[in-house]
C-alpha cells in the first residue's frame, strides 16, 4: 500500500511539474524562467533511477561475493577486516567518495556510478556477513548430515536463511544512491540533481524545490518497494 502511494506520488509529481510554471512565478515573482526546462522531469527521473540501479546491481554482485567469501572456512581470517571496512567505511560521507573517483574518470555519469557502487557495497557487505553469521549451526550440520555439499548447503539453506538481513543491506544501499546521485550532477552527471544544482547556482530556490519534491519521491517509492519485498522474505522464513 505504501509503495503504491509513493509511486501514485512520484508520478502526479511528474505530470504537474511541467504545468506548474505559474505556481512557482507567484512564489517566486523575481524569477524570470521559474520553470526547470533544461531536461524534461521524466528524462531527468529515469537517467535517475538507471545510475541508481546499474550503481545498486554492481554493489550487490560485490558485496555479497566479497560476504559469502569471508564467511567461508577458507576467508574466515578475512572476516574482522571484513567488518571493520564495513562499519567504518559508512562514516565516510557519499560526496568524499564521489570526489575521489572525479579524478580518476572525469566529469559525467562516470565518476558518479564508481561512487555510487562503492559506497553502496559497504552495507551489502554488513549484512551479508550478519546474516550469514546468523544462521543457526544446528541446521548446518542437519545439511551436513542430509549430504549437502558446500555449494548448495550455501544457495539451499544458508542464502535463503540469511535472505532477510541481505535484503537490509540492498535496501540501505538503493537509498543511499538515490541520494548521491543526486550529489553527482555536480560533477556532471544528468539526475534529478540537475535542477538543484542550477537552483544553487543560479540564486533559484524554485529550481530547488522541484528538484527535491521529485528526488524525495522517488527515494520513498524505492524505499517502501523494498520494504516490500523485505517484509514478504521475512514471511517466508518464520
Amino acid at each position: 500500500m505504501k509503495a503504491a502511494v509513493s509511486l501514485g506520488l512520484l508520478v502526479a509529481l511528474l505530470v504537474a511539474l511541467p504545468y506548474s510554471a505559474a505556481w512557482f512565478h507567484a512564489w517566486q515573482p523575481e524569477v524570470s524562467h521559474p520553470l526547470y526546462s533544461r531536461h524534461s522531469f521524466v528524462a531527468l527521473t529515469l537517467s535517475h533511477v538507471g545510475l541508481v540501479v546499474a550503481a545498486t546491481s554492481v554493489a550487490v554482485a560485490v558485496g555479497l561475493g566479497l560476504g559469502i567469501v569471508a564467511t567461508r572456512p577458507a576467508g574466515r581470517s578475512l572476516l574482522p577486516t571484513v567488518r571493520a571496512v564495513a562499519v567504518i567505511g559508512q562514516t565516510v560521507p557519499p560526496v568524499a567518495v564521489l570526489a575521489i573517483a572525479v579524478p580518476l574518470l572525469g566529469f559525467g555519469a562516470a565518476p558518479t556510478l564508481l561512487a555510487l557502487a562503492l559506497y553502496g557495497v559497504l552495507p551489502v557487505l554488513g549484512q551479508t556477513v550478519a546474516g550469514l553469521d546468523q544462521v543457526p549451526k544446528p541446521v548446518l550440520h542437519a545439511a551436513d548430515g542430509m549430504g549437502y555439499g558446500r555449494w548448495r548447503r550455501l544457495l539451499d539453506v544458508e542464502l535463503p536463511l540469511a535472505a532477510g538481513p541481505i535484503m537490509t543491506g540492498v535496501r540501505l544501499s538503493a537509498i543511499v544512491s538515490v541520494g548521491t546521485a543526486t550529489i553527482g550532477s555536480a560533477v556532471g552527471a544528468t539526475t534529478l540533481g540537475s535542477p538543484i544544482v542550477e537552483g544553487l547556482v543560479g540564486n533559484n530556490a524554485a529550481y530547488v524545490v522541484q528538484g527535491a519534491l521529485l528526488v524525495g519521491a522517488l527515494a520513498l517509492t524505492i524505499d517502501a518497494a523494498l520494504a516490500a519485498v523485505e517484509r514478504r522474505i521475512r514471511r517466508g522464513r518464520s
